[in-house]
């Protein structure tokens, strides 16, 4: 199995959970929807797209999830457009 396709286990995916709680609810509901949704089954490639992600600002966060922007610069990867493809909600 190739290491982006590394399961993560129980513990890495609680605390990456909890590490993206974020202050606008908007946020938290695309996010818990995410984690019921993959939670069980989190690679470590989908979790350092999730931590970049996590590291913008709710507004910011939430734009992307909106569709309002897309990812640029640093934030332009495949990991960061798949994890963000699974957060967003479906047309």
């Amino acid at each position: 199995m190739a290491q982006e396709d590394t399961l993560l286990d129980e513990r890495e995916v609680s605390l990456l959970r909890w590490r993206s709680r974020r202050g606008l609810v908007e946020n938290d509901l695309f996010i818990e929807r995410f984690f019921a949704t993959y939670g069980s089954r989190l690679t470590a490639s989908q979790a350092r797209g999730i931590s970049a992600l996590m590291d913008l600002s709710d507004n910011d966060l939430l734009d992307l999830l909106l569709r309002r922007k897309e990812p640029e610069g640093e934030l332009a990867t495949d990991e960061i457009r798949s994890v963000l493809e699974q957060l967003r909600p479906r047309a």
